[in-house]
């Protein structure tokens, strides 16, 4: 058995290699990846793997280190800063996602647990895949990127509950009052006991063991609290994974999160791998090319009511059609939770092995391949539909904390996003005493701003109507901040349309959008990317002694040429890394003025270094403070050191002067 487990693992982890490459090529993530390795490994697809038992006991232990690492990554902190996104939109989109499929369920014979339980398995979406793909596409601080993060740290917190509460669906014919006190009984002790441990019992055990700088022991105990705490709370009838999740918020708030963290990682991505391939191991094939057009019908189908129920939610929180579609598009799939919990509904019950298991499964492992295709084609939808005949609130959005007066500005800049660059910008212009007006997406940002005075509305500035607002006739220069790839383009376009005469500066994070925006009518655009290469590149060259001109001329060039490739430095430019290289025969050397010393108490220029013995004193070193490029009037004192240039026979005859030698 030993020899067929490694046998196993080989198998998974070369075909692994193989087919992620492959999606790697076609830019699909490597979750999907994991997913179809184990369809094609499994016993329903090739038949490589025959121990299914004990990868899919490994793929448990992936899930408790991927709720253990949640659970030491979750912040109080950083969640209050989007609260409203999260509790709110997070809510709201599990409720509706839950009571739309509960219903759904019980019209196709459902009975009322196995519909709650169903509701809880396409409430969820997918974490892993939905991040991964919004910070390849630089698109996470977008209003979308947001509001869609926001609601998916919901449903990472929502999942503990519904594992709680699954035993007690599969009871509830019987003392359903009796199983919510235990659970409520169960669940005050294990947080009492979490509290008393994170606050007192864990920072105690963690100091001494980090006081022995031993990274083993480090670990070791590390991952023995997290399988502790799972243990305990499965031995009470809870899930190994909440104790997971219990385990890492013990250790979030304490000095050792980062160091835990860092040393868990690496473990949970290989257990991880085990857990997406287990679950494509699980589909059957067979089932799935025998009932295709029936699953494609319900992919389809889940994947637009997700849509729509997450999009209603976006736009409950106040932000207009662009986003409703695009956050939309990002939440469709299923997510890798709901695997998490169908199995806790196989455990008690509520789910059988049979032709509604395996209809979930084929479903839920489709909408997850087709997410990327489905978030890459969103922006077109978005095309698309603002060109309906939609009512223009749903298009711009509705807010009361949105209703400004007209604004009848003239020669003014107008500043689209508020975020980090936004607010320099708004800041060098009211530096400067430029009239500027803001446009932003985040309705919290656009309220709190405004209650401080600065001249901000909300708008999606892909829209006439919000121009029209910002009066852009009358506009001199549009700077465009917005992290948004897609939204950028579209916002150029129409700027330049609405007003040709206006300068407009637009800020992107990669260097093929540079070109595209250029033709849209943008006069001036800068690459994140490559300005950061820009300055990276201009401090090197300053280290290695090259001229300041030099440099300057270099960037210009480089700027001027809209970022093409970097042009070559003049073949006469200095470079020099090192002294040394450039001047051989010159050295710096220090000297410490003896109490003896015939310097003591003598000015710089009385001592004629130069003149006498040809040195020159580059700095003087007094009491800890250097003084560099000292005037001739300094007057030297015993203990000073100083730090002179000049050859090497120079210095040999000069070293009488400081020690009386």
């Amino acid at each position: 058995m030993e020899l067929a487990l490694l046998k196993n693992i080989f198998i998974i982890f070369g075909l692994s290699i193989v087919v992620l490459f492959v999606c790697l090529r076609i830019k699909i993530p490597t979750i999907v990846g994991f997913l179809i390795t184990g369809i094609v490994a499994g016993p329903h697809g090739l038949g490589f793997i025959s121990a299914v038992a004990e990868v899919e006991t490994m793929s448990e232990i992936g899930i408790v280190l991927l709720l253990f690492t949640i659970g030491i990554e979750f912040s109080l902190k950083d969640l209050l800063r989007i609260k409203k996104l999260v509790f709110l939109g997070g809510s709201v989109q599990i409720a509706l996602t839950v009571l739309s499929f509960f219903f759904i369920a019980r019209q196709v014979g459902q009975t009322v647990p196995q519909s709650v339980l169903m509701g809880c398995l396409m409430a969820l979406s997918s974490t892993a895949i939905v991040l991964k793909l919004l910070q390849e596409r630089a698109e996470i601080e977008s209003p979308h990127g947001r509001t869609s993060l926001g609601i998916l740290i919901f449903q990472d917190i929502a999942i503990v509950p519904m594992i709680l509460i699954t035993p007690v669906l599969a009871g509830a014919g019987g003392n359903l009052a009796g199983s919510l006190m235990l659970l409520i009984v169960k669940v005050a002790g294990i947080l009492i006991l979490v509290y008393a441990s994170s606050k007192w019992l864990v920072p105690q055990i963690l100091y001494h063991i980090a006081r022995t700088r031993n990274r083993e022991i480090f670990l070791l105990s590390i991952i023995i609290l997290c399988l502790a705490v799972a243990w305990l709370t499965h031995s009470l009838g809870l899930s190994l994974a909440l104790g997971a999740f219990l385990a890492g918020l013990i250790i979030s708030e304490s000095e050792y999160s980062h160091q835990a963290l860092g040393n868990i990682l690496p473990f949970r991505d290989l257990f991880i791998s085990f857990f997406f391939v287990s679950i494509g191991m699980l589909l059957n094939l067979d089932f799935v090319l025998r009932n295709m057009g029936i699953i494609i019908l319900i992919t389809a189908g889940v994947v637009v009511l997700k849509a729509i129920i997450a999009g209603a939610t976006a736009s409950l929180l106040g932000y207009p059609l662009r986003t409703m579609i695009l956050v939309g598009c990002a939440l469709s799939q299923v997510g890798e939770f709901s695997f998490v919990l169908s199995k806790a509904g196989l455990h008690y019950g509520l789910l059988t092995p049979g032709k509604t298991y395996q209809l979930f499964l084929a479903v839920s492992v489709l909408t997850m391949m087709v997410t990327p295709f489905v978030i890459l084609a969103a922006p077109h939808l978005v095309a698309a539909a603002v060109r309906l005949p939609l009512p223009q609130k749903l298009k711009s959005g509705v807010h009361p904390a949105f209703t400004v007066t007209d604004l009848t500005r003239t020669d003014h800049l107008i500043i689209i996003g508020f975020g980090l660059n936004g607010r320099n910008v708004a800041r060098a212009a009211k530096t400067a005493g430029v009239p500027y007006i803001i446009i932003e997406m985040n309705p919290e940002t656009v309220r709190h701003e405004k209650a401080l005075g600065e001249p901000i509305f909300y708008g999606d500035a892909t829209h006439e109507a919000v121009f029209h607002h910002a009066a852009i006739h009358n506009a001199r220069i549009i700077v465009i901040t917005i992290a948004d790839a897609a939204a950028t383009r579209n916002i150029t376009s129409l700027a330049r349309a609405m007003n040709p005469k206006i300068h407009i500066i637009a800020r992107t994070r990669f260097l093929q959008e540079v070109e595209p925006l250029y033709e849209l009518g943008a006069d001036e655009v800068i690459p994140e990317e490559f300005e950061t290469s820009v300055e990276i590149f201009t401090r090197v060259m300053a280290k290695y002694l090259i001229p300041r001109d030099e440099i300057e001329r270099f960037v210009r060039d480089v700027r001027s040429d809209g970022y093409h490739m970097f042009r070559s430095i003049s073949a006469d430019a200095v470079s020099c890394s090192n002294l040394r290289h450039c001047l051989p025969d010159i050295e710096i050397a220090s000297f410490r003025i003896d109490e003896t010393s015939p310097l003591a108490g003598k000015t710089l220029g009385e001592t004629e270094m130069r003149k006498k013995y040809g040195v020159t004193v580059l700095a003087v070193r007094r009491n800890g403070t250097t003084i560099s490029n000292p005037d001739i009037t300094i007057q030297f004192a015993p203990n000073d050191i100083l730090f002179l240039l000049g050859r090497p026979e120079q210095f040999a005859t000069i070293t009488k002067l400081f020690y009386n030698v």
